[in-house]
C-alpha cells in the first residue's frame, strides 16, 4: 500500500493561475495543470535561487521529494510552452504558511482551500476536489460494474459526480488497442474529461506521471471493488493518495 502524499507548504497563493498562447482561442487549447506545490518550487529555487536544501525546508518537504516536485514543474512548464498548450496552475496536495505571505508578488486569499492557520499541515486538495469528477477505471459502463485494476488498459472510465452519482461513460477502446503507451493515452483521455481525480487498481510510472502533471490525484489498489463502492470509499475520505505509481508499466 502505497504511503500516502505528505502535505506541502506554500508561501502564498499566485496572482495569476492561468497562461495561454497568443492568438489561439481558447477552445482551441488543451491545458496542462500544474500543481501549488509545483509553482511554489519553481518559484523558490528558479526566481528567488534558493539551493534544493532551503527550499525543501521552506515547503517542509524532503529534499528528494523536493527534486521531483521541481522536475515534474519545470517539464509541465516546458511542454507547455513547446507544444503550445494553455497553463493552468491548480490544485495539488498543499497549505498555505500563515507565517511566510508577504511577498509582494503573491497574496494569500481570505478565504480558499489553502490552510491559513497554525497547526498541522491538512491537504487543501481533498477539500477542493470533492466537488469535482472523479475517473474510474471500469470493466463496464454501470456504477456496478467493477473496477479494472489495468489503468492504461482498462475497459474504460466512468466520469462520476460524485455527489449526485450522474456519470458518462468514456471508452478506452483506443488504449487498449495500443501495443505501447496504452497507460499515457488513457491519462490524456482522463485529462480530457476534466476530472481531478482517479480510482483505478494499478498505474505504471508513464501514466502516473502525465497524472501528475496534469494535476489529478491518483487513488491505487482499488481493485475487487465495484465503481459504486469505490466510490463511496473516496466520499469517506476512505482512499490513500499514491506519490508513486504502483506498477512497472506496460500498458498499466
Amino acid at each position: 500500500m502505497p504511503r500516502p502524499t505528505k502535505c506541502r507548504m506554500i508561501d502564498a497563493m499566485p496572482d495569476v493561475t492561468y497562461y495561454k498562447p497568443r492568438g489561439t482561442p481558447m477552445r482551441e487549447l488543451n491545458e496542462v495543470y500544474l500543481p501549488l506545490e509545483g509553482f511554489e518550487a519553481l518559484r523558490l529555487v528558479d526566481l528567488e535561487g534558493l539551493t534544493h536544501e532551503a527550499a525543501a525546508q521552506r515547503m517542509q518537504v524532503s529534499r528528494q521529494t523536493l527534486g521531483r516536485i521541481l522536475s515534474q514543474a519545470r517539464r509541465t512548464v516546458i511542454q507547455a510552452i513547446a507544444s503550445g498548450l494553455a497553463l493552468r496552475i491548480h490544485g495539488g496536495h498543499y497549505a498555505v504558511d500563515p507565517n511566510n505571505s508577504t511577498n509582494s508578488a503573491l497574496k494569500t486569499p481570505a478565504t480558499g482551500t489553502g490552510q491559513a492557520s497554525a497547526g498541522p499541515c491538512k491537504p487543501a486538495y481533498t477539500q477542493e476536489v470533492e466537488m469535482e469528477k472523479i475517473a474510474i477505471s471500469s470493466e463496464g459502463p454501470t456504477l456496478d460494474d467493477r473496477i479494472d485494476p489495468r489503468f492504461g488498459r482498462a475497459a474504460g472510465f466512468l466520469i462520476v459526480d460524485p455527489q449526485t452519482l450522474a456519470f458518462e461513460y468514456v471508452d478506452n477502446g483506443a488504449s487498449q488497442a495500443m501495443a505501447q503507451g496504452a497507460g499515457i493515452q488513457a491519462a490524456e483521455t482522463v485529462v480530457r474529461s476534466g476530472a481531478k481525480v482517479v480510482l483505478t487498481g494499478y498505474v505504471g510510472p508513464k501514466a502516473f506521471l502525465a497524472l501528475d502533471s496534469a494535476g489529478i490525484r491518483v487513488a491505487q489498489n482499488l481493485d475487487n471493488l465495484t465503481v459504486r463502492q469505490a466510490v463511496e470509499k473516496f466520499k469517506q475520505g476512505d482512499v490513500q493518495w499514491a506519490d508513486a505509481p504502483n506498477s512497472g508499466g506496460h500498458g498499466r
